[in-house]
Protein backbone atom coordinates (compact mmCIF):
# COMPACT_ATOMS: atom_id res chain seq x y z
CA UNK A 1 0.00 0.00 0.00
CA UNK A 2 1.36 3.51 0.00
CA UNK A 3 2.30 5.86 2.19
CA UNK A 4 0.04 7.16 4.90
CA UNK A 5 -2.46 4.30 5.56
CA UNK A 6 -4.39 3.24 8.23
CA UNK A 7 -5.63 0.06 8.45
CA UNK A 8 -8.87 0.01 10.94
CA UNK A 9 -9.96 -3.84 11.84
CA UNK A 10 -12.80 -4.65 12.85
CA UNK A 11 -16.33 -7.04 13.49
CA UNK A 12 -18.36 -7.76 10.51
CA UNK A 13 -20.59 -8.58 13.15
CA UNK A 14 -22.19 -5.05 14.09
CA UNK A 15 -24.96 -2.87 12.39
CA UNK A 16 -26.15 0.22 12.05
CA UNK A 17 -27.98 0.53 14.76
CA UNK A 18 -25.54 -0.54 17.33
CA UNK A 19 -23.31 2.03 18.95
CA UNK A 20 -19.88 0.44 18.19
CA UNK A 21 -20.64 1.37 14.20
CA UNK A 22 -21.45 4.50 15.10
CA UNK A 23 -17.87 5.07 16.68
CA UNK A 24 -16.34 2.76 13.77
CA UNK A 25 -18.40 5.32 11.14
CA UNK A 26 -16.77 8.57 13.42
CA UNK A 27 -13.17 7.41 13.60
CA UNK A 28 -13.56 6.80 9.75
CA UNK A 29 -14.42 10.30 9.21
CA UNK A 30 -11.51 11.29 11.29
CA UNK A 31 -8.97 9.52 9.44
CA UNK A 32 -10.47 10.61 6.18
CA UNK A 33 -10.32 14.52 7.64
CA UNK A 34 -6.77 14.17 8.17
CA UNK A 35 -5.90 12.77 4.58
CA UNK A 36 -5.26 9.52 4.99
CA UNK A 37 -5.86 6.51 2.79
CA UNK A 38 -8.08 4.25 5.03
CA UNK A 39 -7.84 0.25 4.36
CA UNK A 40 -10.50 -2.17 5.75
CA UNK A 41 -11.35 -6.16 5.57
CA UNK A 42 -13.81 -4.28 2.84
CA UNK A 43 -17.08 -6.08 4.00
CA UNK A 44 -20.18 -5.57 6.63
CA UNK A 45 -20.12 -4.20 10.00
CA UNK A 46 -17.40 -2.12 11.34
CA UNK A 47 -15.76 -2.10 7.81
CA UNK A 48 -18.67 -0.60 6.27
CA UNK A 49 -18.90 1.87 8.89
CA UNK A 50 -15.32 3.18 9.27
CA UNK A 51 -15.23 2.69 5.20
CA UNK A 52 -18.41 4.79 4.72
CA UNK A 53 -17.11 7.61 7.57
CA UNK A 54 -13.86 7.90 5.11
CA UNK A 55 -15.38 7.93 1.78
CA UNK A 56 -17.86 10.32 2.78
CA UNK A 57 -15.07 12.62 4.18
CA UNK A 58 -13.35 12.57 0.93
CA UNK A 59 -10.86 9.81 1.69
CA UNK A 60 -9.22 6.80 -0.41
CA UNK A 61 -10.74 3.84 0.83
CA UNK A 62 -9.20 0.25 0.22
CA UNK A 63 -11.25 -3.14 0.69
CA UNK A 64 -8.79 -5.75 1.14
CA UNK A 65 -11.62 -8.99 0.26
CA UNK A 66 -11.75 -12.70 1.14
CA UNK A 67 -14.50 -14.36 -0.89
CA UNK A 68 -17.16 -15.97 0.96
CA UNK A 69 -19.64 -18.96 0.47
CA UNK A 70 -22.22 -15.82 -1.08
CA UNK A 71 -19.50 -14.63 -3.55
CA UNK A 72 -19.30 -11.78 -0.94
CA UNK A 73 -18.86 -8.00 -2.34
CA UNK A 74 -16.75 -5.21 -0.79
CA UNK A 75 -19.20 -2.34 1.17
CA UNK A 76 -20.66 0.43 -0.76
CA UNK A 77 -17.77 2.57 0.12
CA UNK A 78 -15.00 1.04 -0.77
CA UNK A 79 -13.06 2.80 -3.53
CA UNK A 80 -10.39 0.11 -4.42
CA UNK A 81 -10.71 -3.07 -3.94
CA UNK A 82 -8.07 -5.87 -3.42
CA UNK A 83 -9.00 -9.29 -3.30
CA UNK A 84 -7.11 -11.52 -1.15
CA UNK A 85 -6.88 -15.49 -1.82
CA UNK A 86 -6.99 -16.06 1.99
CA UNK A 87 -7.23 -14.92 5.17
CA UNK A 88 -3.25 -14.75 5.32
CA UNK A 89 -2.51 -12.59 1.86
CA UNK A 90 -5.70 -10.38 3.68
CA UNK A 91 -3.59 -9.96 6.88
CA UNK A 92 -0.52 -9.16 4.85
CA UNK A 93 -1.91 -7.02 2.75
CA UNK A 94 -3.40 -4.94 5.88
CA UNK A 95 0.11 -5.06 7.91
CA UNK A 96 1.65 -3.15 5.33
CA UNK A 97 -0.27 -0.19 6.46
CA UNK A 98 1.54 3.16 8.16
CA UNK A 99 -0.51 2.46 11.53
CA UNK A 100 -3.19 -0.09 12.56
CA UNK A 101 -6.31 0.83 14.45
CA UNK A 102 -9.27 -1.85 15.81
CA UNK A 103 -12.55 -0.97 16.95
CA UNK A 104 -14.96 -3.80 17.92
CA UNK A 105 -14.83 -6.93 17.30
CA UNK A 106 -14.34 -10.64 17.97
CA UNK A 107 -11.26 -13.37 17.25
CA UNK A 108 -10.86 -12.47 14.07
CA UNK A 109 -9.92 -8.60 15.22
CA UNK A 110 -7.84 -10.38 18.48
CA UNK A 111 -6.09 -12.12 15.65
CA UNK A 112 -5.38 -9.42 13.59
CA UNK A 113 -4.15 -7.74 16.19
CA UNK A 114 -2.07 -10.06 18.19
CA UNK A 115 -0.17 -10.97 15.09
CA UNK A 116 0.63 -7.06 14.15
CA UNK A 117 1.84 -7.22 17.87
CA UNK A 118 3.93 -9.85 17.59
CA UNK A 119 5.34 -8.89 14.44
CA UNK A 120 6.75 -5.83 15.99
CA UNK A 121 7.82 -7.78 19.09
CA UNK A 122 9.71 -9.61 16.90
CA UNK A 123 11.16 -7.10 14.82
CA UNK A 124 9.54 -8.00 11.69
CA UNK A 125 8.38 -5.28 10.97
CA UNK A 126 9.32 -1.33 11.66
CA UNK A 127 7.59 -0.07 15.24
CA UNK A 128 4.16 1.47 14.01
CA UNK A 129 1.44 2.84 16.29
CA UNK A 130 -0.90 -0.67 16.81
CA UNK A 131 -4.17 1.45 18.53
CA UNK A 132 -7.06 -0.85 20.17
CA UNK A 133 -10.33 1.29 20.96
CA UNK A 134 -12.57 1.00 23.86
CA UNK A 135 -13.04 -0.26 27.25
CA UNK A 136 -13.35 -4.29 25.85
CA UNK A 137 -9.85 -3.93 24.42
CA UNK A 138 -8.50 -2.16 27.71
CA UNK A 139 -9.65 -5.52 29.55
CA UNK A 140 -8.27 -7.94 27.28
CA UNK A 141 -4.68 -6.22 27.15
CA UNK A 142 -5.39 -6.40 31.05
CA UNK A 143 -5.93 -9.79 30.87
CA UNK A 144 -2.94 -10.58 28.99
CA UNK A 145 -1.41 -8.33 31.17
CA UNK A 146 -1.76 -10.76 34.03
CA UNK A 147 -1.98 -14.16 32.05
CA UNK A 148 0.86 -14.03 29.62
CA UNK A 149 4.25 -13.55 29.70
CA UNK A 150 4.57 -10.17 28.54
CA UNK A 151 6.67 -7.02 29.61
CA UNK A 152 6.91 -3.31 30.09
CA UNK A 153 8.22 -2.90 26.80
CA UNK A 154 5.71 -5.48 25.07
CA UNK A 155 2.71 -3.52 26.61
CA UNK A 156 3.96 -0.35 25.32
CA UNK A 157 3.57 -1.15 21.54
CA UNK A 158 -0.27 -1.38 21.83
CA UNK A 159 -2.02 1.85 23.36
CA UNK A 160 -5.79 1.55 24.32
CA UNK A 161 -7.96 4.59 23.90
CA UNK A 162 -11.44 4.73 24.93
CA UNK A 163 -12.66 6.85 22.07
CA UNK A 164 -12.40 7.62 18.26
CA UNK A 165 -10.80 11.58 19.40
CA UNK A 166 -8.61 9.53 21.58
CA UNK A 167 -7.68 7.24 18.81
CA UNK A 168 -6.80 10.38 16.38
CA UNK A 169 -4.94 11.98 19.09
CA UNK A 170 -2.87 9.18 19.82
CA UNK A 171 -1.81 8.37 16.27
CA UNK A 172 -0.96 12.13 15.49
CA UNK A 173 1.43 11.92 18.24
CA UNK A 174 3.27 8.63 17.16
CA UNK A 175 3.26 9.65 13.60
CA UNK A 176 3.03 13.52 13.50
CA UNK A 177 -0.40 13.69 11.55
Amino acid sequence: MSARVVAVFGSSRIGPSDAEYALAEHLGRLLGERGWTVATGGHDGAMAAVSRGARESGAHVVGVTLPGPQGRSPNAWVAEERPADDLFARLRMLLDADAWIAVAGGVGTLAEIAVAWNLMQNAHVAPRPLIVVGEGWRAVIDALRESLVVDAADLAMVTVVPDAEAAIAALGSRLGA
